[in-house]
């Protein structure tokens, strides 16, 4: 059911879904939130649409807001109330005009669900700062797109030092599998990690938000390069005994590659909107890792290039030298354990010789005492016989 309302108000929207809910047989509602999606015009359709399919998960009521602030000094409301058809919720079109355009909080906030959480989406980018944004205050999450902005680089800086919980970017969503995959991959060799490197198309911010994730946890330099794409093309982990990968070229299937096991295939397909918005809605709590990376990001981009960027004739020289000191320490645990039994029989012939001469020393010095006291009583009997003889020959005079 579609009910166009021109030049209406909020109270009049709240009554149309009141009466569309009558007449589809289900005037008890099921739904566990409000979805404020804020939009323009030439892209409302497509992100209507994802919200709707989201809502398939999580049923909600989506309120999709076009702003038209224009410069005439009239205002306006218009909308289009949609439930059912395939609608597993609510889904509310609002296009504010002239003045009313400046306070859209006004006429959404009187719409929302009660006691129920509320999650703004700004599918075009959305503000630096979504916090204080008018719309973004009513969410208990507000969801950015770094990767659909229009500038050429999303500044970061200004998120991490507007950040407030709640806060969360699509650009760092589609970095679930790949984070779960790396740490997994760690769980399972578990290894000292030197370096990494992400591979990505030019200008990619999930990208920038995996390396600074994989320097924030790992604390080791990451290298970043650029490729056709599409989105992340690879992650490397630099280990001694070599690199764990994660390789995506054609953005549906990846090849797992761990030191000295086969690889393996991974689905790990680039997921659509609504997927990514599913996500969202199940965790409504705040993000502390995201922040954590953003502050990582500034850190980044306040370092130099030099410390920044680990060129690749250093990484493979200390590659080349891990992989040398591990081959000289599997070499000499090799030899020492191959010359074992001749160490062994050395060691246990020198022992021997040792207590021989050990025994044969005590033996001399023993025979050389027993002499020594021997001629010692002799001199004693003789002095006393002499003695004795002496006494004879005083008494015969």
């Amino acid at each position: 059911m579609i009910i166009d309302l021109t030049d209406t108000t909020s109270s009049e929207i709240a009554s149309a879904l009141l009466r569309a809910r009558r007449n589809a047989g289900s005037p008890a509602m099921g739904m566990v939130g409000t979805i404020v999606v804020v939009v323009d015009e030439a892209s409302h359709h497509d992100a209507m649409k994802a919200a709707n399919e989201a809502g398939r998960e999580h049923p909600s009521r989506v309120l999709v807001a076009i702003l038209r602030p224009g410069r005439a000094s009239s205002s306006g409301l218009d909308a289009e109330v949609r439930v059912g058809e395939g609608i597993p919720g609510e889904a509310v079109l609002l296009r504010l005009h002239g003045e009313l355009a400046k306070v859209p909080e006004s006429v959404v906030t009187p719409l929302l669900l009660p006691d129920s959480p509320v999650i703004v989406w700004w599918p075009g980018g959305g503000p630096k700062v979504p916090a204080e944004d008018a719309l973004g205050r009513l969410g208990r999450r507000r969801v950015t797109d770094a990767a659909a902005t229009r500038r050429a680089s999303v500044d970061f800086s200004a998120r991490a030092e507007g950040y407030q919980p709640g806060d969360t970017d699509f650009a760092w969503t589609r970095l679930t599998p790949w984070r779960a995959l790396m740490a997994a991959a760690l769980d399972q060799y578990p290894t000292k990690v030197t370096g990494a490197e992400v591979v990505s198309a030019k200008g990619n911010p999930s990208a920038d938000l995996l390396a600074a994730w994989l320097q924030q946890r790992l604390g080791v330099a990451v290298e970043q390069k650029t490729s056709r794409g599409p989105g992340i093309t690879a992650a490397r982990l630099f280990t001694p005994t070599g690199p764990i990968s994660l390789t995506r070229p054609d953005g549906a299937v990846a090849t797992f590659s761990v030191p000295g096991q086969p690889d393996r295939p991974v689905a790990l397909k680039r997921r659509t909107t609504s997927e990514l918005l599913s996500e969202e809605l199940r965790r409504l709590d705040p993000d502390d890792v995201y922040a954590h990376t953003l502050a990582c990001m500034v850190e980044r981009e306040g370092m130099p290039a030099d410390e920044k960027k680990v060129s690749a004739a250093d990484r493979r020289s200390a590659q080349t030298a891990a992989t040398a000191a591990a081959n000289r320490t599997a070499t000499a645990d090799s030899t020492n354990g191959k010359a074992e039994p001749k160490t062994s029989a050395a060691k246990r012939a020198a022992v021997k010789k040792a207590v021989a001469k050990t025994t044969t020393t005590k033996a001399t010095a023993k025979r050389t005492a027993a002499k020594k006291s021997a001629a010692k009583k002799a001199a004693g009997q003789k002095s006393a016989a002499k003695k004795s003889t002496g006494k004879r020959v005083a008494g015969r005079s």
